[in-house]
């Protein structure tokens, strides 16, 4: 029996797959799975740092908004304010330039004066050789010049309408005596008292309002009463009396909740000269 040699029935074919392409699957599959999460990750994170600006945003501009509308009202506060105060002064553009060019006037008049009489007591000095007679004119000097001098300082005070200078304290009544044309009575009245008698008439307080600044008197004169009301401080008041072709003159400077304070202004050719009981000095 003829014997024929043994063959494989198993044949390595040509058409068959490799292990290590599934294995490169397996990881690629892996390798997506994961940047998918990490993209993911991120989109949240990007979401949520988006929703944190949008926040402060929101925030800033709230902040903004309440601080132009504090800005805002402050500023119509300070525009209300100057209303108040430009109506309080009552000088017109036209009234200043008329009070500056008297200020100049009196000022060239009384450096003038000042000028003429320095001259004068060269002269003097010249004849004289007494040392007693050169000490008295010094001080003469010296007097006029210090009268001088405080009388320029009055002359920058505000004016009314009729050209009257307007004091607004003690030391400026002062200035205006020291000019000479008109005498002034101070005073201190009470709220809802006797009416006080002050020059020549007399002054009844009714009210006071110290947060405007205003008052409200009534004034008695030639048997005569009429009421100012809610006038402001440092507004002069004028009325005449019998007998008197010169206004006088009524300023009230400073109010507190009970009293309110001022000065009578009387021109010295009306002849008014009693001084009122309340009065603090002429």
């Amino acid at each position: 029996m003829l014997e024929y040699p043994e063959t494989e029935n198993s044949t390595t074919g040509g058409t068959g797959t490799p292990r290590w392409i599934g294995f490169a699957v397996v990881v690629l599959g892996g390798l997506s799975v994961i940047g998918i999460g990490v993209g993911w990750s991120a989109v949240n994170h990007a979401n949520s740092i988006d929703e944190k600006t949008q926040a402060s945003l929101r925030q800033s501009n709230e902040a903004l908004s309440q601080r132009l509308a504090k800005e805002d009202e402050i500023n119509q506060q300070l525009q209300s304010d100057l209303r108040v105060v430009t109506g309080k002064l009552n000088v017109t553009q036209s009234e200043l330039t008329v009070a500056r060019k008297q200020t100049k006037s009196a000022v060239a008049t009384y450096d003038k004066k000042l000028n003429e009489l320095g001259t004068n007591v060269n002269q003097q000095l010249a004849s004289k050789a007494s040392t007693d007679d050169v000490n008295k004119l010094n001080g003469d000097v010296t007097g006029v010049k210090s009268d001088l001098d405080a009388t320029k300082g009055s002359i920058q005070m505000a004016r009314s309408e009729l050209g009257t200078l307007i004091a607004r304290n003690h030391d400026e009544i002062d200035q205006l005596r020291r000019i000479g044309e008109r005498d002034y009575y101070e005073f201190t009245i009470q709220r809802k008292a006797t009416a006080s008698k002050i020059g020549g008439i007399r002054v009844y307080l009714k009210d006071t309002n110290t947060k405007k600044n205003q008052y409200t008197i009534n004034v008695l004169a030639d048997d005569k009463t009429f009421e100012k009301r809610n006038r402001s401080v440092n507004e002069p008041i004028f009325f005449y009396t019998g007998g008197s072709r010169s206004a006088l003159e009524l300023v009230i400077n400073k109010v507190t909740k009970s009293t309110a304070s001022g000065y009578l202004s009387v021109s010295k050719a009306s002849g008014v000269t009693s001084a009122s009981s309340t009065t603090s000095g002429k």
